[in-house]
């Protein structure tokens, strides 16, 4: 097989190079068309936000009938994701901190993301995260070591063979694991050679309990912004079930394909995942920022990924264990379908591989934004968070610069009347619940 590079600068178009073919995949003129586009759609949402305020005439109400002409008595409707439709008053004072929905409420519930620019420092929070990972995986994970398989992390349509049938996986809830790139291994499952002399280089993800051990990445779950961001966008009682440290490693990085978290991180009776997605590194068009579908988030789950009752056995998942007592030889995990839920051809693809016209290795930008996608670039510090049903995705990382970041995800807890699935891949052992950050 021939050696693969890449190319990645200013002047130059990023490229790929695989058998002594280079293949453009984004060139000068097309990350011009992409920025040009995204800050026409951005600028379009929030002048829509603003304009539509959440409280058309015909969701005005009156408290007081006897004081009509008393705008202190005027409140609407706002659409909460979280809350659903949560009864406002129209007067809202910014100054206010226990007011709702604050502006940034608004935009997020009717948009379904939102950008926080510098939530965090890059000295005192954001270096120290890496700090901490670094260490972690220098004290943690022997890639070389023969007793144990380098486990690879994917979420193209082998994702079932890989996470769906690995204890190592399943056994990561409230741990930390490691979990490689495709393209960082060799046929026989050893890391390439090229990895050998600084084995993060080869990683895709650290998870799935990272905020549970002492440090920075505990200290950030539970410092009071995260408490007061989550309060202000709705939630009542969060608890965190999952955190991951995403590496998106330069030239290696693979693509994270079309999904909705709340498919990983189901809740009954209603979806409560929120998802804060903190950039360690800057995130671009080169390096493979987040994509999100605007206004997806009001669409239903389409499907769950959970524990296969073949394998495991009926009374197995209810009790939330790890020890099958099913049929071994079936899969760990499944997809199924949600109930009156709406498909898109796209489901765990990239837009434009459903149709063939775009292969995995060359995703083509049109085809986001013909599908409705927009790319979020930002800065490393900075916070993106959006509710679990909303479609997103990310590209390859090609060039010479990693993408690293921090991810929590949120639920809701069951003094708020949600309840976490059992069928969810991810359960903690017996005894061990979820940190609950709103009594920290």
């Amino acid at each position: 097989m021939a050696e693969e590079a890449t190319t990645s600068t200013n002047n130059k178009p990023l490229t790929k190079t695989t058998n002594n073919k280079s293949q453009i995949i984004m060139n000068e003129n097309d990350l011009q068309l992409i920025r040009e586009k995204t800050s026409q759609i951005l600028s379009s949402l929030l002048l829509s936000t603003a304009n539509n305020n959440d409280h058309d005439s015909t969701d005005r109400r009156t408290i007081d009938d006897s004081n009509k002409n008393d705008d202190k008595h005027l409140y609407y409707y706002h659409d909460s994701w979280i809350r659903g439709k949560t009864k406002t008053n129209i007067l809202y004072d910014a100054a206010n901190e226990e007011e709702y929905p604050s502006p940034r409420c608004k935009y997020f519930d009717r948009n379904g993301f939102l950008l926080i620019k510098s939530f965090c420092d890059i000295t005192t929070e954001v270096n120290l995260m890496k700090e901490q990972m670094q260490t972690l995986v220098n004290e943690m994970w022997d890639p070389n070591n023969e007793e144990k398989k380098v486990t690879v992390f994917r979420t193209d349509d082998k994702q079932i063979d890989n996470q769906g049938s690995d204890d190592y996986f399943l056994e990561s809830a409230n741990k930390v694991h490691f979990f490689a790139e495709s393209k960082a291994m060799e046929e026989d499952g050893k890391l390439k050679r090229e990895f050998l002399k600084d084995k993060m280089l080869a990683l895709n993800k650290a998870g799935h309990g990272m905020h549970m051990i002492p440090g920075e990445f505990h200290n950030y779950t539970t410092s009071d912004k995260i408490k007061d961001l989550v309060k202000e966008l709705g939630w009542s009682d969060p608890i965190v079930p999952q955190s991951m440290y995403i590496f998106k490693q330069a030239r290696v990085g693979g693509e994270v394909t079309s999904h909705q978290d709340s498919t990983f991180l189901y809740t009954t009776p209603k979806q409560s995942c929120l998802g804060l997605w903190l950039a360690l590194d800057n995130a671009t068009l080169e390096n493979g920022c987040l994509w999100v579908r605007p206004g997806s988030h009001r669409e239903k789950v389409r499907r769950a990924f959970g524990r296969n009752p073949e394998h495991f056995g009926d009374e197995v998942i209810k009790c939330r264990s790890n020890i099958a007592k099913g049929d071994v030889t079936k899969s760990q995990m499944i997809f199924t379908n949600e109930p009156e839920s709406k498909p898109i051809p796209w489901e765990g693809k990239i837009p434009g591989q459903d149709t063939g016209s775009v292969t995995n290795e060359n995703s083509s930008w049109q085809h986001l934004f013909e599908a409705g996608f927009v790319p979020v670039e930002c800065n490393a510090g900075d916070l993106v968070v959006f509710p679990g049903e909303l479609d997103h995705l990310s590209l390859p990382n090609y060039s010479d610069k990693q993408r690293h970041t921090f991810q929590l995800h949120l639920v809701e807890g069951e003094k708020a009347g949600v309840k976490w699935s059992e069928k969810n891949w991810l359960q903690y052992p017996k005894g061990i619940p979820f940190l609950r950050i709103s009594s920290i």
